[in-house]
């Protein structure tokens, strides 16, 4: 879709979702849903004029760690949907997004395998996982498929 996406990972909460484009200011750190880590406040603000709202903002922190765009097709459902990743979680998500720019839906696909490292759609269409603790890359295949 040439649309460029974006997590950023926030120190207590706020990890953020944003579609990045051109000329837009996300507001960090003027505008934040997180804390630092000592509890203190690193804005009032979650909103402010000129400035972007992320598609989606998770609070408590996922630790969002890996992003990817699905377009392949071994998962039809899952076409042009993100694929985020969660370290502290320990999970993958599917993250459905409307043409301009706004969460629509999650799905948890992988939990409690270990650490999320790192989410990413292979050549032949099938999403790898990068887990640590233990250290082991999964791959996530269709229900019907015996690959």
């Amino acid at each position: 879709t040439d649309e460029l996406w974006a997590t950023e990972h926030g120190p207590m909460g706020g990890d953020e979702l944003n579609w990045i484009r051109a000329g837009k200011n996300y507001g960090w750190p003027v505008i934040t849903y997180g804390k630092n880590y000592n509890g203190t406040i690193i804005s009032n603000l979650t909103e402010k004029e000129g400035m972007e709202q992320p598609a989606t903002q998770w609070t408590p922190s996922l630790a969002v760690c890996g992003l990817d765009f699905y377009a392949g097709d071994k998962f039809p459902k899952w076409k042009n949907n993100l694929l985020v990743g969660a370290l502290a979680f320990q999970e993958v998500r599917r993250v459905e997004v409307t043409a301009d720019g706004k969460m629509v839906n999650q799905e948890l696909l992988l939990k409690n395998q270990g650490r999320v490292r790192d989410v990413g759609v292979g050549p032949d269409g099938l999403v790898y996982v990068v887990l640590n603790g233990p250290d082991k890359i999964v791959r996530l295949v269709p229900e019907s498929s015996s690959n």
